[in-house]
C-alpha cells in the first residue's frame, strides 16, 4: 500500500484538563446563576399552568 490506509481515522485524545480550586466568589456566582435558572424555571411552569385569569378573548361561534 502506498499511503493510504482504508477505514474510520480515531480522533486525536483531548488533554485532560487540571481542576482548578473553587474560591468564595464563584461559589456565590453559582449559587446565584443557580437561583436565577431556578426563579425562571418556575415562573415558566406557572405560566404554562394557568396563564392569565380570564383566558383572553373568547370567541361565540355565531357568524
Amino acid at each position: 500500500m502506498s499511503g493510504r490506509q482504508g477505514g474510520k481515522l480515531k480522533p486525536l485524545k483531548a488533554a485532560k484538563k487540571e481542576k482548578k480550586e473553587e474560591d468564595e466568589d464563584d461559589l456565590a456566582r453559582k449559587q446565584k446563576a443557580k437561583a436565577e435558572q431556578d426563579a425562571l424555571k418556575a415562573a415558566r411552569e406557572k405560566a404554562l399552568k394557568g396563564g392569565a385569569p380570564g383566558g383572553g378573548i373568547k370567541k361565540s361561534g355565531k357568524k
